[in-house]
């Protein structure tokens, strides 16, 4: 199974089920459906139909992680950001850093590679993943971002990003660079 919206039945929370809950919130989306996304390249090349030109949008690339005792992370970072995972380990008080496996990014935030999304802590508070993102979305209008799935987008304002957090109780951490 890849992370299309094929498959999107055998995830914990489908993203057919993540949108609805999204407008029962009444929160404000744009959904783009387009060729599977497997990396921050792909993205960029479904991109310029997306975004609306002069609009303050955040791009994201997305860590799934996990500590030397086996904590479990997922990290938003502006697309374009460079990373060092020692140095962000640093940064978040933790040592040894490493990308968590296809197994248990299902098990910790129900989706599959190539679909790890700020949207996938509405699995992931549940159990125990920490949720960090760039501070750079601060100065962003709108966010996009996979729905569980790596062949939909969403754009959403910033702020509605916010109150899906406040919503599924997600404990946001920002992170400075």
């Amino acid at each position: 199974m890849d992370a299309s919206s094929t498959y999107q039945d055998s995830l914990p929370v489908s993203s057919d089920a993540l949108l609805a809950k999204l407008e029962d919130w009444g929160l404000d989306f744009v959904l783009y459906e387009h060729v599977p996304l497997r990396t921050v390249e792909d993205a960029k090349s479904v991109e310029a139909a997306m975004i609306v030109e002069g609009e303050k949008a955040f791009r994201v690339k997305n860590l799934y992680l996990r500590d030397k005792k086996k904590r479990n992370y997922l990290v938003t970072l502006e697309q374009d950001r460079e990373i060092d995972l020692k140095a962000l380990g640093t940064q978040l008080e933790v040592g040894n850093l490493s990308f968590g496996s296809a197994d248990r990014l299902m098990q910790n935030l129900g989706i599959r590679p190539g679909a790890v999304t700020p949207l996938a802590m509405i699995n992931g508070v549940e159990n125990g993943v920490r949720f960090f993102i760039d501070s750079a979305v601060r100065h962003a209008d709108r966010i996009y971002m996979h729905p569980l799935v790596n062949d939909r987008t969403i754009a959403m304002d910033v702020s509605a990003l916010w109150q899906v957090f406040d919503r599924l109780g997600v404990q946001v951490e920002t992170l400075d660079f």
